[in-house]
């Protein structure tokens, strides 16, 4: 966000567990927490593709567990809620197409120890990676994207729970919010997009009545006061979604995933991928750092963002942004952070036990929709370093 401008409007958006898009993040999810279950060292990439009756599952995996690549597939897309033909896509009649193989010795003896130029566990690529939090909202997210989310995230929730109540909904939806901002600060929403499929025979009155009720109860309404600007449904029509509407590929919703377009991004996705490789873990770490730096007061907004060779486990640089809103010297964050945290993959995945998601009662699948950050329930989102990082800033002040 600008640091000049006093008032300006930002925008977000976030879409549903229907959305084409994120039926392939939930499915190359699954496959991980599955290969994960099993055998915490599987080495897995997995893609994966959804159209018109059709799944696609290819990519790179390395495990000694047993999975039913094709049923786990039809069990997520069952459970999202895509179960009849009516909706162009059935998880009992779509043709599932596996294309698996094993992931390249060269990366992996860059990423197990003992093996490779660098004997510790290495980066499983290169790259840089980031982590944002701010103190816009009691999640440390950003208002834009975390109201997004909430919207379609409740908007599921009826669907799913109270079927005889809302039976026009469909599994697909997208939603947009638009913030104004003074002095850096969201003061109210002026605009709200959502985008729902629906049945054939729903009249338009029925969701603007309902997405209207929504938002007042997923908003505070000290942001509800300026008058919104609504566009529900703006095409008119919305009968054909999901992969039949939009062909879904996994990774395509990287902004989604994180901060909304606040902040930077590295490229990198995260569904699919098991935690030696970097893209994921080592932003869910800047995301864990960011968060509990704003926790303890250091800074009103935190950027981290660290880079890394692949097979090297040091990263190659960090970079602390508190975007003149840190506490301290601004040499002094990175000091800090080096002292705290380990972050090479080794100490990442120990940090935030993120090979054995199943013991800890969180999945991947179940984060990969509705953020991957300003929720509950794993461990890059906990604030048990806020007391080290008060006590280590001391010697700052």
């Amino acid at each position: 966000m600008s640091k000049i401008r006093t008032e300006h409007i930002f925008t977000s958006e976030s879409v549903s567990e229907g959305h084409p898009d994120k039926v392939s993040d939930q499915i190359s999810d699954a496959i991980l927490d599955a290969c994960l279950e099993q055998d915490p060292e599987s080495r897995v990439a997995c893609e994966t593709l959804c159209t018109t009756d059709l799944v696609v599952l290819s990519g790179e995996i390395t495990t000694n567990a047993k999975v039913d690549w094709e049923g786990i597939a039809r069990n997520v897309i069952r459970e999202i809620g895509y179960n009849s033909d009516d909706l162009g896509f059935n998880a009992d009649t779509c043709d599932v197409k596996v294309f698996i193989h094993k992931q390249s010795p060269d990366i992996s003896q860059g990423v197990t120890v003992g093996e490779g130029l660098h004997k510790e566990q290495g980066a499983g690529d290169q790259g840089m990676m980031f982590g944002y939090a701010c103190n816009e909202t009691e999640s440390y997210m950003p208002a834009t994207i975390h109201y997004a989310h909430r919207i379609v995230e409740e908007l599921a929730i009826l669907r799913k729970t109270q079927p005889e109540k809302y039976p026009f909904l469909r599994p697909d939806s997208k939603s947009q919010v638009s913030m104004l901002y003074k002095n850096g600060k969201p003061v109210c929403v002026k605009a709200v997009v959502v985008s729902h499929q629906h049945t054939p025979d729903m009249e338009r009155e029925q969701l603007v009545s309902l997405v209207k009720e929504v938002v007042k109860k997923v908003i505070p309404a000290q942001f509800l006061n300026c008058g919104i600007e609504w566009h529900i449904n703006p095409t008119g029509r919305f009968v054909l979604g999901g992969p039949a509407g939009d062909t879904g590929l996994t990774g395509r919703k990287i902004i989604v995933d994180t901060y909304g377009g606040v902040g930077s991004h590295g490229g990198g996705a995260f569904s699919g991928k098991d935690p030696s490789k970097v893209d994921r873990s080592a932003a869910y770490m800047c995301r864990y750092i960011a968060k509990n730096i704003v926790a303890a007061g250091l800074a009103e907004k935190c950027e981290v963002q660290v880079a890394y060779a692949i097979g090297v486990a040091q990263p190659v640089s960090i970079n602390v942004d508190t975007y003149d809103t840190g506490k301290l010297p601004a040499d002094a964050y990175e000091k800090i952070v080096r002292t705290v945290f380990d972050l090479t993959p080794a100490g990442i995945l120990e940090a935030l036990q993120l090979k054995h998601p199943g013991k800890n009662n969180w999945s991947y699948r179940k984060y990969c929709t509705y953020g991957h950050f300003g929720r509950t329930g794993v461990p890059w989102e906990e604030l048990d370093k806020v007391d080290v990082l008060r006590k280590e800033a001391e010697q700052y002040k």
